[in-house]
């Protein structure tokens, strides 16, 4: 019997916020099932690509710059021919009371949270398109779901990620390539380290599972949207939360 091969073995996957968090997560979990990884963020994923251990790339850039996506786009090319996995995880989002809220903040928080999806899409499709085959995941988040004041700004933007993938999904299906949202719950990171123990135990009592959404955890699923065994599943949204996303 021939041995199973890396499910993602060949494949060149784009990570961005790859520094810390969740986006290490998935960059640690892709190349460990195969794939040439290419880091993005804002600072340079030195301490991932330490980790990875093997080939990957680490870029720097702005999500939100068309003019860094065409850059970004052209290092890859040069190292690894193309891009074949994008994972658009890099995200900005804090409490801010309506009253409080300006222009300014609700612009950037679209522009990093829903924009960068936009051109990212822009810059690989049609490279996807050529090889018959590609795979975009999303991140947006199941607080749209939720009742959380003074998030008008953030929820707004990670509605449009769903509102976005369905879209692209229908444009891009005839050539082999899924578009898809994942929606993780609040995750143990760096950004929840000061939660305060009774914000954490509220958390986990409107879960299923008692306990904080892992890096780790949001990493799996990903792995397996952007993997071959996922190929009939796109322009859908899933939770990754514990069960705590009611379905309706």
């Amino acid at each position: 019997m021939e041995a199973l091969k890396p499910s993602h073995e060949g494949r060149v996957a784009l990570v961005t916020g790859t520094a810390r968090g969740i986006g290490q997560a998935i960059a640690l979990n892709l190349a460990a099932h195969g794939a040439r990884l290419v880091l993005l963020d804002m600072e340079e994923s030195h301490e991932t690509a330490k980790m990875i251990g093997g080939e990957s790339l680490i870029v720097t850039g702005d999500v939100s710059s068309a003019t860094d996506w065409d850059r970004i786009d052209k290092e890859v090319q040069q190292r690894f021919g193309g891009t074949d996995i994008v994972v658009n995880n890099a995200g900005i989002g804090s409490p801010k009371p309506f009253d409080e809220l300006d222009i300014d903040l609700w612009r950037k928080t679209f522009s990093i949270n829903l924009e960068a999806h936009f051109l990212s899409a822009k810059q690989f499709v049609p490279q996807m398109r050529a090889k018959n085959w590609g795979r975009f995941v999303n991140i947006s988040s199941n607080s749209i779901g939720l009742a959380i004041p003074g998030m008008s700004h953030y929820m707004a933007s990670k509605m449009g990620v769903i509102g976005f993938v369905r879209g692209l999904a229908n444009d891009v299906a005839d050539w082999g390539i899924t578009v898809n949202a994942v929606l993780p719950a609040i995750t143990n990171t760096r950004l929840t380290q000061d939660m305060p123990e009774e914000a954490k135990r509220q958390t986990w009592q409107s879960q299923a599972i008692k306990r904080f959404a892992e890096p780790s955890d949001i990493a799996g699923a990903i792995c397996f949207l952007t993997s071959d065994d996922a190929s009939f599943i796109t322009g859908q949204a899933l939770p990754v939360d514990g069960g705590q996303y009611k379905i309706s």
